[in-house]
């Protein structure tokens, strides 16, 4: 696995940059004006009131294009 739901999304999006455009699609925005937001995947993934098995999910979906 190479990302987990707690990782930075600061750290996610340095890494992996086709992130953003990815969680935009699911309504969470990673960058605004201009500025990272701070926090989790996990965090970011729940203040859109996403559960457990939603942010798994996208972590899944992550990690496979990652590959």
């Amino acid at each position: 696995m190479f990302i987990k739901k707690d990782i930075s999304v600061e750290e996610m999006v340095e890494k992996y940059p086709f992130t953003v455009r990815l969680l935009a699609e699911k309504g969470i925005r990673c960058i605004a004006c201009g500025e990272p937001i701070w926090g989790t995947l996990e965090e970011a993934c729940l203040e859109k009131g996403f559960g457990q098995e939603k942010i798994e999910a996208i972590v899944g979906e992550i990690n496979d294009k990652i590959k």
